[in-house]
């Protein structure tokens, strides 16, 4: 008599999120990209957001930064912007799934904007980056 359980399991990987070139007092610039997630049949998962590495990052305002120079921008759940994408502390939200097989994959859209605002009007032209952590639990 042979018997085994089977582990649930899940990956992700995650696309740069490139926004179209800002120029101050040109309107909000907006992006997405898209996590894909494998998961074992039937394993509920959930994505998160970490607000991001730069000095200064919170997921109320995230932010971009080029050497000491920084601009403003943050992720959201859907293309309405309306739920930061966080880790569901305060009013950030995450997203929930159900694995597919290992061998198919979720998609998970992560829509970002760079708001025209005063604070980005007065930023230094440069080439700003910042990096998020993806972090899926099931």
């Amino acid at each position: 008599r042979r018997s085994s359980d089977l582990q649930s399991t899940c990956s992700a990987t995650a696309a740069t999120l490139a926004f179209p070139n800002y120029t101050p007092g040109g309107g909000a610039q907006i992006g997405n990209t898209a996590i894909t997630v494998k998961c074992t049949k039937n394993t509920p998962f959930t994505v998160s957001l970490n607000p991001g590495s730069t000095t200064g990052d919170a997921f109320t305002q995230r932010l971009m930064a080029s050497g000491a120079n920084t601009l403003q921008y943050n992720l959201y759940t859907t293309a309405a912007l309306a739920t930061v994408f966080g880790d569901g502390t305060g009013s950030t939200g995450t997203v929930l799934g159900t694995g597919l097989g290992v061998a198919t994959a979720n998609t998970v859209q992560v829509f970002g904007q760079v708001p025209d605002n005063a604070t980005n009007q007065a930023a230094v032209p440069g080439a700003y980056t910042d990096t998020i952590t993806v972090t899926v639990t099931y």
